[in-house]
């Protein structure tokens, strides 16, 4: 069957079509990871999105069980240049395909994805309706145009109930604000013997406080950080009572709690390949990102955060702290499913100032 991909400014791509059949409008955003997508599509940070994946071959490891970043993935659709439906892989239970219609993602097989990658790069992300039907290209702006921006993607994904995921020799308790957790992150915090209680992104301050933890987590998630401000309001009444470490969009919603800004970037920041580097060491780290808002760096000049970690692509920040307060967050993913091990040094800090410091290691 044949699949169209119509941009808001009526760029065109024909391709094939995999997995689910719905029509969707999306943000167009690619990823440059060239293994891991069963991760990606199963990332919570992609909702909503239309995924171009710039490796050219996916699908050819099928899909395991053990490898899910969530439950129930909500990406918008994934966009491939060529689609393997027979994968070799002994872990494999089901197809990328099958999955993707289980789960309403729509596919697009056989376009130039180098092609649409540039254009992504080159004039930014955009909207584009995916459609199998004969919609004409003014129809397709159309609706493209009348379809909403969604706002509620980090309530779609968070937790609706509060979880507890116990380690099994337990130092401390933590409590995760979930805006859209990726499950290594539990896995990750887990193995360092910390108990982690997960609660939804709109918990108050109040509940937290009954809890009694050692530490409080923010997590990564989906969408602009101002769409939550519940969120930011509950770590701003939080600030200087516990040790907090956010990532990603947790990053973002620590910054606008102490009164900075931030902005959406041109094309976002998707791979296993950025190189960051540490203000604090000198030393240079590979990380896996997933997001299209950053820290607007002038807002922090107000503000007790200091930046530790900057994007050595494009400046942007990467890391800010605050030592008075134990608070310190990261753009990018340490807990990397998929992606690079340079950076889970990070939940070992966060170790560290539960135990009554503030390691710069």
């Amino acid at each position: 069957m044949v699949r169209r991909i119509i941009l808001e400014d009526g760029e065109e791509y024909v391709g094939s079509a995999f997995g689910g059949n719905s029509d969707k409008v999306c943000e167009i955003v690619f990823n440059t990871s060239p293994v891991g997508y069963q991760e990606i599509i199963s990332d919570p940070s992609y909702t909503y999105q239309a995924i171009v994946m710039t490796y050219p071959l996916i699908g050819n490891y099928g899909m395991a069980k053990e490898d899910y970043e969530s439950d129930t993935p909500t990406a918008g659709a994934l966009i491939v240049r060529e689609y393997n439906d027979e994968p070799s892989n002994f872990r494999a239970g089901k197809t990328l395909g099958e999955v993707m219609a289980q789960y309403d993602i729509t596919g697009v097989s056989g376009i130039d994805t180098r092609r649409l990658a540039r254009s992504i790069r080159d004039k930014g992300s955009r909207r584009a309706l995916i459609t199998s039907s004969g919609v004409s290209v003014e129809k397709a702006l159309e609706i493209i145009n009348s379809t909403p921006v969604p706002k509620d993607a980090v309530s779609r994904v968070s937790s609706r109930e509060i979880r507890f995921y116990p380690a099994e020799m337990e130092r401390f308790r933590v409590a995760a604000i979930d805006c859209g957790m990726k499950k290594n992150i539990v896995r990750s915090l887990n193995k360092r013997g910390c108990s982690v209680t997960v609660l939804p992104w709109n918990t108050k301050a109040e509940e937290i406080e009954k809890l009694d933890p050692d530490g409080v987590f923010i997590s990564n998630g989906p969408g602009d950080p101002e769409d939550v401000p519940e969120t930011a309001e509950t770590i701003r009444a939080l600030l200087g009572r516990y040790p907090i470490f956010g990532i990603c969009l947790g990053h973002q919603i620590i910054s606008l709690a102490y009164g900075a800004e931030t902005y959406k970037l041109k094309f976002g920041h998707r791979g296993g390949n950025h190189p960051v580097k540490n203000l604090e060491t000198g030393k240079i780290e590979i990380t896996s990102q997933n997001h299209s808002f950053a820290v607007r760096p002038e807002s922090l000049k107000n503000t007790p955060l200091t930046v530790t970690h900057v994007n050595l692509l494009d400046n942007t920040v990467e890391g800010v702290r605050c030592e008075k307060d134990r608070v310190f967050s990261v753009q990018y993913h340490p807990e990397s499913a998929p992606g690079p091990q340079d950076s889970a040094y990070l939940f070992d800090r966060f170790i560290k100032i539960m135990e009554g410091g503030m390691s710069r290691a």
